[in-house]
């Protein structure tokens, strides 16, 4: 039978067979030999030994579409990227570093600010900073559905990764869009203002129809340091219309005179905000000593 590893836990790995049966797989010893580690989302074969028990033996991994780093789990399509609207205010530097990681990774992102209760023009401000950058944004409330529906038809046939900071609601949606996962919501912690951790490994939940959602646990950081300073306007997609457009060839877009990324902040083509943060995170990755 063919299935979808949706869990791994102490060498046991639970293979969802796109309907409704889960069975508690081992991998043959052939994985260990090749070096070849099974990973959730990975889609695979196996055989079964009990209906009855649900207990099967994966004989093959079928090849990968992509494969995360962090986390550690292959063929997904898409990353939903939750951050709270307020209570605790969304870290936009934190931000902005998942969604270089997800540029890494290449794998297209959407924005999504839950407990919404901002104002108009908050909204606003952060639908335009992420809009330029070729971001698709989107607004909702958990706790009174608002905006749910339009993001489970986002999600639909696709296996999504959820990802974001502690304290967010990743775990109340999906909770949502799968009451039978049964997550432990966390409170956010009224000292420190920021989300307990909640989510303690790797998991894809079938929400229906061909759909796979994964919750992570909740980043309070997010180290960028694999990429190279001077490749970093790479992961900047709103940078991409202005390639070959400064006067000097190989402008890292920062005191260089006739910048054309330069040009497009002042114009507003170019959020202020993303450029600011760009600027800081080309000074960490250039005082990295890497040799």
């Amino acid at each position: 039978m063919q299935g979808k590893i949706i869990k791994g836990i102490a060498g046991f790995y639970y293979v969802h067979d796109g309907h409704s049966r889960i069975y508690e797989c081992k991998a043959k010893g052939i994985f260990r030999n090749k070096k070849i580690k099974p990973l959730v989302g990975d889609d695979v074969m196996f055989d079964v030994i009990s209906d009855e028990e649900q207990t099967g033996n994966i004989t093959d991994i079928l090849p990968r579409n992509n494969e995360l780093i962090r986390p550690a789990v292959s063929n997904i399509d898409q990353a939903l990227i939750i951050f709270a609207a307020k209570d605790p205010e969304p870290n936009l530097n934190l931000l902005d570093r998942f969604l270089i990681m997800m540029e890494y990774q290449q794998v297209p992102c959407t924005i999504c600010f839950n407990k919404l209760d901002l104002e108009d023009k908050d909204q606003e401000r952060l639908a335009g900073i992420y809009g330029k950058a070729g971001y698709a944004v989107r607004f909702m409330s958990v706790t009174n559905s608002m905006g749910t529906d339009e993001l489970r038809a986002l999600l639909e046939g696709k296996t999504t990764v959820l990802a974001g900071p502690s304290g967010v609601g990743k775990s109340s949606f999906l909770n949502l869009l799968c009451p039978l996962a049964e997550m432990e919501t966390g409170s956010v912690s009224e000292k420190i203002r920021r989300g307990r951790h909640t989510t303690r490994h790797s998991e894809l939940f079938y929400i229906g129809n061909g759909s796979y959602v994964m919750d992570t646990p909740g980043f309070s950081s997010m180290d960028i340091n694999m990429i190279l300073a001077d490749d970093l306007q790479y992961y900047f997609p709103e940078f991409t219309p202005m390639e070959g457009e400064c006067r000097f060839i190989g402008c890292a877009h920062m005191e260089e005179p006739g910048c054309a990324v330069k040009q497009a902040v002042e114009s507003g083509a170019v959020s202020r905000e993303r450029y600011e943060t760009y600027r800081g995170f080309y000074r960490e990755l250039k005082n990295i000593k890497r040799y």
